[in-house]
Order: C-alpha cells, then structure tokens, then sequence
C-alpha cells in the first residue's frame, strides 16, 4: 500500500503546473516570503497548513503547500487537497446568472416573483418578539429583483451567521445556511424563505445573506437542470475544473482537506466530529450524498480548479479558448451596484463581488477595480485586472484566531511584484 501511494504521489507531482515566477514578473526570492510568513503560523501552532497560488500575466508564479493537512499526524498538506470553499461558491453562482442573462431567459432587473410566486408582496420585519420569535410586518416597497439578490441588497439574511433576528426567525421556519446533509432540497426551502420578511426594505441597506443560495434557485428553473448539473456542464467542463463539487464522489473522498478550528488561546485543533455552526452537521458533509445544492455555500474546490474561474473572469470572459461570458458581463459584475451604500474603507459591491475603489486603494495594495471574496472556512482570493493577478489562499480552519493572515497574504504577494 505504501508504494502505491508514493506513485500515486510522484503521479501527482509530476503533474504540478510549472511555476515561472520571472515570467509573470515576479521576483522567486520575494515570493518565497510567503513560505515563510505561512510556515510561522503553522509553526506556531496557529493553522494546521494551507495551499496559496498566484498567477500573473497568464504565468502561474506562485503555487505550494505550506504545513500540514493534518498536524496530529504529521500529514503534510499537498496541493491536490479539495478544500470547502463556503461562499467562494457564490461567485460561480452569479456566473451562472449572467450567462442566463446573456441567453435572453431573463434580465438583472427581473422580479424575483416571476420565477417564484411566493416573493411576491413580501413583508418586512417591524418588530421582533425575543420570547417567542414572533415577529411583526410591513409590506415591502416593491418586489426584489436578481439585481437585489446579486448585490445583497435585498433585505434577505443570513440564517445561522447572520444576526440573531435573522437567526432565529430562519431557524424557527427550518431554514438552513446553506449547508446541509439533511435530506431536502433547495426548491423546498427557498420557497419557504419568500414566506418569511425581509430584514430591511429592498435597496435600502447591503446586507449578507442567503441571495445567491436564491439566485442558484433561479438557475435550476430557467435552466431546467438541477444547479450541480448546470455548474458541471455548463462552467466546470469547460474550464477543465475537474475537482470542484457539492458532494464528492466516493473515490475522492480521501482528498477533502482536514478540518480545523481554534481554541480558546488561538491554537488550531482539529474540529469536533460536527460543527459548532449546526450540531447536526459532519464536519466532512463534502464526503456525503447530500441532494441540497447551495448556490452561496456549498461548493468544494482545489486552489488549481478555481484558479480557472478567476482566470476565465480576468480574460474577460474567456480561458483555453471557451468563452463563458461576455466582456460586457464581467463589466457589469465587476462594476459597483449599491450607489452610495459601502462596505468596509469604502470598497463597494457588484453582481457577486466587492470591490476595490480608487478611495478604497489607499488601504490595501490591490489595485483600484479590484474584486474577489472569500469563504468561512477561511479562505480567500482576489482578482487585480490592472496588475494581471489572480490569487487565492485556501485554509480550512473555523474560527480562524489569526484572520489577519489574508491580509499579509495580499502584501506579500504585491511586494514580490518585479516588473
């Protein structure tokens, strides 16, 4: 057995892309600072290990393992681990969307309604009873459209992260965060979720929350196909993601990454067979047969895989010759939605990515025009159009204590830039 898997081992190392740091002009010296950086947080006890990669100008300039996948046992993390990448799924979604849009089968400004009659007249909370999750109403200005769910602007929360108000009210009416092994589908719960108010009127407010897992709805209906379905045909095979699901299959089961979370003094220890999040879900919910397909949260991926997707977004549109949208569409995406609504140092939102303005520059080294996300396992990733960057570091770790560790990844990637 050992041998067999130190071939499949050499299999998979002769088979890493070949990184061209100078190429991409970037400096090998300085990029090797973020082994470093990396190697000192799994040194001192703080993350169990994780895989980063970098690309620019087209050339993959930066792509290893840092750590462990699992530090009990002195297992070393390798680049081939599928890692839960939570809400990095929701930009895959919002392609998804915009290529519908791109086909005429609906528009950004569609009323959610059209689709599904039970967003029609929606309410919105007035007062909510602590005691009892009762809750008051008013009714909503207007209906919310694609373009509220795709910028988070709607007035939807967030069920189990979100705020306690919202936390409670979805509990109560049984709806998940996103991800679930438990045996029910997205239709079902998405629609009881138009049954239930809104947190704040439509447009008035940028609020996280369950959009996207809506908007993955939407994809089923207009398409006809179930969302994994549509992701596997119509994005993953062309971009030649061969390791991106909802639920793995059987025989990469052994490849979904450790996961971990910190303890009271922000040591990383491998979490508890369930997650604290929702005690009835296996930590290694990818390793199931689950039949909920989770538009904003459920997808797994390998850093190569989504790597693809970011690049395909960069090209505006196109990767290995496939074109998956248009130039006009991640225009659109990449452009602010939210007028004079902000996020953080003033980095506003598009269809499906926040971004980084000229004000907002000023506190990060990416360039202005930036956009990326991340997901709640920890990971992270940007797109920088103006330096030609795609980047991402994917960790599973949940708490993670030490969150400034995506920062200093962003700084170490622009400070190896040569040229």
């Amino acid at each position: 057995m050992r041998i067999l898997f130190l071939l499949l081992l050499a299999g998979s190392l002769q088979a890493q892309p070949f990184t061209d740091p100078a190429g991409a002009g970037m400096s090998a010296r300085r990029l090797a600072r973020i082994d470093s950086v990396i190697g000192q947080y799994v040194s001192n006890h703080w993350l169990n290990g994780a895989v980063a990669i970098v690309y620019r100008n087209g050339k993959l300039a930066y792509y290893k393992e840092i750590g462990y996948n699992d530090a009990e046992r002195k297992q070393v993390m390798t680049t081939h681990r599928i890692f839960r990448i939570a809400s990095q799924t929701k930009a895959i979604t919002s392609a998804a969307i915009m290529m519908l849009v791109e086909e005429g089968r609906l528009l950004p400004d569609d009323e959610v309604a059209k689709f599904i009659p039970e967003f029609n007249k929606q309410k919105v909370l007035q007062t909510f009873h602590d005691a009892d999750s009762s809750f008051t109403t008013v009714p909503a200005n207007r209906n919310i459209t694609i373009r509220d769910l795709l910028s988070h602007t709607s007035g939807i929360g967030y069920a189990q992260i979100g705020s306690p108000v919202a936390n409670a009210i979805y509990a109560k009416a049984g709806v998940p965060a996103g991800i679930t092994t438990q045996p029910i589908t997205l239709g079902e719960k998405m629609k009881l979720l138009g049954s239930l108010p809104l947190f704040h009127q439509p447009g008035e407010k940028w609020t996280y929350g369950l959009n996207t897992d809506l908007l993955g709805y939407i994809v089923e209906i207009v398409s006809g196909m179930p969302l994994d379905t549509f992701f596997i045909t119509r994005i993953f095979a062309p971009l030649g993601m061969t390791d991106t699901y909802f639920y793995l299959p059987g025989q990469k089961y052994g490849r979904l990454a450790e996961l971990y979370s910190s303890d009271s003094t922000g040591r990383a220890i491998k979490m508890a067979d369930h997650l604290t999040l929702n005690g009835d879900l296996p930590r290694n919910f990818p390793n199931s047969r689950g039949t909920y397909f989770s538009g904003g949260a459920g997808l797994s991926s390998t850093a190569h895989d989504y790597a693809a997707f970011m690049q395909m977004l960069l090209n505006q549109g196109t990767y290995n010759g496939k074109r998956l949208l248009s130039a006009s569409s991640v225009r659109m995406m990449t452009s602010s939605q939210i007028g004079a609504l902000g996020l953080s140092h003033g980095n506003k939102f598009g269809l499906g990515f926040e971004i980084i303005t000229p004000e907002s520059s000023a506190f990060t080294p990416e360039s202005a025009g930036s956009f990326g996300w991340g997901g709640m396992f920890g990971s992270s990733y940007w797109i920088d159009p103006k330096e030609k960057i795609v980047a991402q570091l994917f960790i599973n770790i949940f708490p993670f204590a030490h969150g400034d560790l995506a920062g200093k990844f962003r700084e170490l990637v622009y400070q190896a830039i040569d040229q």
